[in-house]
Parts: C-alpha cells; sequence; structure tokens
C-alpha cells in the first residue's frame, strides 16, 4: 500500500467518523466521535508528510493533535459537564436515518465534482480531496438538521476539518504560519460558540435551537 493509498483511506474513516458525529444523541459522545476524527486526521497529516517530504506537515500534525484531538473535545466535553443533559433528548429535525443518505450524497457529488481537478498535487489523492470537500457540506448538513446547539457546533468543527484537509492535500508545502492561522481562528471560535451555548442554557433553560425562534430584547 502506497502513502497516497493510505491518505484515501484514512479519508474513508473521516466519513466513518463524521456519521458518528452527526447520529451520536449525546454532545458527550460526539465529542469523543470528534477526537476520533481528529486524530485520522493527524495521522493523514503525517502519512502524507512523509509521502511528499513535506516537513510542514508533521507541524501540522503536531498543532492539529493537541488543538482538535485535545483541547476542542476537552471544551465541549467541559460544557457538556455544566449542561447536563439538556440535550441529549433533542434529535434531529429530519428522521435519522435520511441522514445517512443525505450525506451519502453530498459526497457522491464531492466525488463527481474533483474528477474535473488537474492539479499535481491532487492526483492520487482524488478521493481524499473529495472526501475534505464533503465535509464542508456535512458540517452545514449538521448545523441544519440538529436541534442541539451543542450538536451544532460540532457542524462547524466538521467543516472546519475538511477545509483543514483540503488545504493539506492542496496546499502540502504551505508555511506553518498559514495553518496555525486556521487551527487559531477554530480554536477561538468553539471557545465563543462554547460560551454562547452556556449563557443560552442559563438564561432560557433549554438547547433547543427552534426554542430561540423568538428573541426578546
Amino acid at each position: 500500500m502506497t502513502g497516497f493509498t493510505l491518505v484515501n483511506v484514512l479519508g474513508g474513516l473521516l466519513i466513518v467518523t463524521s456519521m458518528m458525529v452527526v447520529l451520536a444523541k449525546k454532545s458527550k459522545t460526539a465529542a469523543y466521535c470528534y477526537a476520533a476524527q481528529s486524530l485520522v486526521l493527524v495521522l493523514s497529516f503525517v502519512t502524507l508528510g512523509a509521502t511528499t517530504g513535506s516537513a510542514e506537515l508533521f507541524t501540522w500534525a503536531g498543532t492539529a493533535f493537541v488543538t482538535k484531538v485535545l483541547v476542542v473535545p476537552g471544551i465541549i466535553l467541559y460544557l457538556s459537564n455544566k449542561v447536563g443533559d439538556a440535550g441529549a433528548a433533542l434529535g434531529p429535525r429530519v428522521n435519522k436515518s435520511v441522514l445517512p443518505i443525505i450525506i451519502a450524497v453530498e459526497v457522491a457529488a464531492c466525488f463527481a465534482a474533483v474528477q474535473g481537478v488537474s492539479l499535481p498535487t491532487a492526483l492520487e489523492v482524488k478521493p481524499a480531496l473529495a472526501i475534505s470537500l464533503a465535509h464542508f457540506f456535512i458540517g452545514l448538513t449538521c448545523i441544519v438538521t440538529q436541534r442541539n446547539i451543542v450538536k451544532q457546533i460540532f457542524g462547524y468543527c466538521l467543516m472546519e476539518n475538511g477545509s483543514h484537509l483540503t488545504l493539506a492535500l492542496l496546499a502540502p508545502n504551505a508555511p506553518e504560519l498559514v495553518e496555525v492561522g486556521v487551527a487559531t481562528d477554530a480554536f477561538l471560535a468553539v471557545i465563543i460558540m462554547a460560551v454562547m451555548a452556556y449563557r443560552i442554557y442559563k438564561v432560557a433553560g433549554t438547547l433547543d435551537a427552534e426554542d430561540l425562534m423568538e428573541l426578546k430584547g
């Protein structure tokens, strides 16, 4: 198995873990699934770095391990402990059996879209590139279909993981400063969203987005 083939296989695992995040009933379970996905992302960076000889990707992997595998899930777990099981009973706005079908359609559409990509860096990793692009739509699906505000945060995280992998696949030699900027932006965004979710729960006593349709000034 070549390094590029392994990257594509790891891309398949990203889809599996994304499905687990979207379908998880409890926020804590989703946090652990997201940590698992981020670990797969780190392994993708390491494999791609070893295959392409890009030392920058090893730095990316180290930063992603700290921020995505440890810190971001830790923030969500801390938030989940603060709000308890307030959102555990909040199912998605659509039938859960429909979500895998939606995700499968999104992935298939992205596979079709990348067939026209002819960049040298992407020729060997088109399956992984398609999956990285699909994560934007999977994350958006999570945001739109989930009623639990905490679960909606994971939608953003999935989108960010997808953009992270896309950048690595298309520009493996990009300066570390670019990756640090992306990671810092995502890290701060998750903190802000977690604080907002906690404040909403404390003031409104709910994590249901549908209960917040009418806001009073």
